[in-house]
């Protein structure tokens, strides 16, 4: 097997070890249950990864860059601070199956009890918080947003963001996508003085624009 063939390999056995540890758990996952979504004899995921423990490792790292180059692509674009704003929430929002989001659940559960865990999930929190902060500073800066305090403002919207996260993961159908959005967008626009029309991703800008300008009802238990 080439260099190029192994490496290949290893990122289709990394996104299939998310894909099962999504569906079962960290605590529940085996190398056989990757072996066998993979199409890989057992023995191939130990040459890969040499322990269980590492493979669970190497995948939750995994998850994490692929979220946090998601997240590059965002702040280093080329639009305004209010762009870069609605696309990290939309980012960050549950969408489709929401695979993601069940994964990160468990990984704060066991990085309680596994280091390695704890300094990735921490690295990732830590970025998101950084370059929110950094986005809303810019947006100050440029007369955009209303934010005394960017950090703060940005561990605030970040904590919102999590505990509806973890609430939607657990109970889908208590809470709405609808909802979500609904609420991160009303807790930012009041962290930074907007409406909360303005951060509304799924509608055209000449929509926020003219949705802006009109009364905004509150969402249903906020408020």
């Amino acid at each position: 097997m080439t260099r190029r063939a192994a490496e290949i390999r290893l990122d289709a056995l990394l996104r299939t070890a998310c894909d099962v540890i999504t569906e079962r758990g960290l605590a529940n996952t085996r190398t056989a249950d990757v072996a066998q979504a993979a199409g890989v004899s057992q023995a191939l995921v130990f040459y890969h990864f040499a322990t269980k423990e590492r493979l669970l490792a190497q995948a939750f790292e995994y998850a994490v860059e692929q979220d946090l180059a998601r997240l590059d692509a965002v702040v280093r674009s080329s639009g305004s601070p209010l762009a870069k704003l609605r696309r990290m929430l939309k980012l960050y929002t549950p969408t489709g199956r929401s695979t993601s989001w069940p994964m990160w659940i468990d990984g704060w559960s066991e990085s309680l009890r596994t280091p390695e865990l704890e300094k990735l999930s921490r690295r990732l929190d830590l970025r998101w918080r950084e370059d929110l902060a950094a986005v809303i500073s810019n947006g100050v800066r440029e007369g955009i947003f209303e934010c005394a305090d960017p950090a703060g403002a940005a561990w605030r919207i970040n904590a919102v963001m999590d505990g509806l996260a973890v609430q939607f993961a657990v109970h889908e159908r208590v809470i709405s996508r609808r909802q979500f959005a609904e609420w991160i967008r009303l807790v930012t626009a009041r962290e930074l003085g907007l409406d909360p029309a303005q951060l509304d991703w799924s509608a055209p800008a000449q929509e926020r624009s003219r949705r802006a300008e009109q009364p905004q009802p509150q969402p249903d238990g906020v408020g």
